[in-house]
């Protein structure tokens, strides 16, 4: 067996973190190939390496001096590689760093050098082989991952190493410039790296046991989910469930390959599981839920709408000429209703009315802002009878206003909107009804 194993900045912070990771991947032989992210906080009011480098390299973009902020970053690595005593010196690696900053190389490259830099020292450490991500993963002209070249070239490349470390986050343009994945994208890499290995388990390590049925922030201590499936877990990630970066799930699940979400700081806690398909039963009718805050819903009202071919083509197509993409589409006979970001609809709201007026004629359009999302998810939900009823008593048990509900086909996810103001009471009540009193 094999294993790729990402930790997370949080577990990466400060020499005492690196150690605990060092002793996780001692423990097991099969775990081979490591992919780090940039050293995190330390503390709450920390800032994190990939932060500093941004502030950094603005100062540099503007031709300002940024020798103190390149200073303060040399001292972060610095006292790791102090705290671990390792015989290494990463003074040439700062003047190429401080050369393309001058030389302005682009806040790609600036940010990258986070995860870089935290995988040399990785590989000095565990004493295994460095492969920078910059040779192995690749993007084409137009920014996209280029899964198949990639594929390739890193399986080639891992085949000439027993052990490696190959940071997270970046890879390289056809010229050979650094390119980044989305914010924490590490995770995609960790996924790029477990199918290139044909890993069989990607372990990923963060600072939580695994994945959790409702946001901390929300519900005090809510349970850990010991099983979800890809389909799950994609329409958590979506709806703002943050533990794994949503685009890590497609590499792995092509090939089959599990997710083992652990806990550097418990590693003896099982974590969570997420699998392409399974016969076992989660614990609770819901495997979790997650919501986001910021929408609002253009609603389109037209007597005789269901039966006007294209109507809801027009609509939408003044959502697009606008750049705009939406989020639910639930409608009913002779309404329909779009709901959007409401950060991304705002400066273009007259122009996308002007539009549907244009374009579908309508008798009507209200729009309401304000509104937040709440997914409820579940593979337990198909066999369950009433579980959109108990979603509704709870909400109405707190006094919480429905203001949308959507169910797909799959009848694996409910989708629910309601006010901004109301989102965590709903929550709450969803959790409680679901999960503590379980009615």
């Amino acid at each position: 067996m094999s294993k790729v194993v990402k930790f997370g900045g949080s577990s990466l912070a400060s020499a005492e973190q690196f150690k605990k990771v060092g002793n996780i991947i001692r423990a097991d032989k099969e775990r081979k190939y490591v992919v780090p992210s940039a050293p995190g906080k330390r503390f709450s009011n920390d800032t994190k390496v990939t932060d500093m480098l941004y502030a950094c390299y603005d100062l540099a973009d503007q031709g300002k001096s940024f020798k103190a902020e390149l200073d303060a970053i040399k001292a972060r690595y610095q006292e790791i590689i102090d705290g671990l005593q390792l015989d290494l010196d990463l003074v040439d690696e700062f003047k190429t760093i401080e050369k393309n900053f001058k030389a302005k190389a682009g806040s790609n490259y600036a940010a990258s050098r986070g995860e870089y830099l935290n995988g040399i020292i990785m590989a000095n450490y565990l004493g295994y082989d460095f492969i920078d991500a910059a040779t192995v993963i690749f993007f084409d002209e137009n920014g996209e991952f280029d899964a198949a070249k990639t594929n390739e070239v890193l399986r080639a490349r891992l085949a000439e190493s027993k052990e490696a470390v190959v940071p997270g986050f970046y890879g390289a343009m056809p010229d050979g410039t650094v390119k980044t994945f989305s914010r924490g994208g590490s995770d995609i890499t960790g996924s790029i790296v477990a199918k290139a290995a044909k890993a069989d388990v990607y372990e990923n390590w963060t600072d939580v046991s695994g994945f959790l049925i409702a946001d901390p922030r929300i519900i005090d201590h809510p349970e850990a989910i010991e099983t979800i499936t890809y389909r799950e877990l994609r329409e958590l990630a979506y709806m703002g469930a943050t533990v794994l970066h949503e685009d890590a799930i497609f590499p792995v699940r092509q090939e089959g390959i599990p997710i083992n979400i652990r806990n550097t700081n418990a590693p003896e806690d099982n974590g969570t599981w997420i699998v392409g398909s399974t016969c076992q039963k989660s614990k609770y009718v819901i495997t979790g839920i997650a919501g986001k805050k910021g929408f609002c819903s253009v609603n389109i009202e037209k007597d005789m709408m269901n039966s006007e071919i294209g109507f809801g083509r027009k609509v939408l197509q003044a959502f697009e000429e606008n750049g705009i993409s939406f989020e639910h589409v639930p409608s009913g006979i002779d309404t329909m209703t779009v709901f959007v970001h409401q950060d991304e609809f705002m400066h273009k709201e007259q122009k996308v009315v002007a539009g549907i007026h244009r374009l579908a004629n309508p008798d009507t359009i209200d729009i309401e802002s304000d509104l937040a999302l709440i997914a409820v998810v579940g593979r337990g939900m198909k066999s369950t009878r009433g579980t959109a009823g108990r979603i509704f008593s709870a909400l109405a048990h707190k006094n919480i206003n429905v203001k949308m509900i959507d169910q797909g086909s799959s009848e694996l996810n409910i989708i629910i909107g309601v006010a901004n103001e109301d989102f965590e009471t709903a929550i709450q009540a969803i959790y409680d009804i679901f999960v503590i009193t379980r009615l």
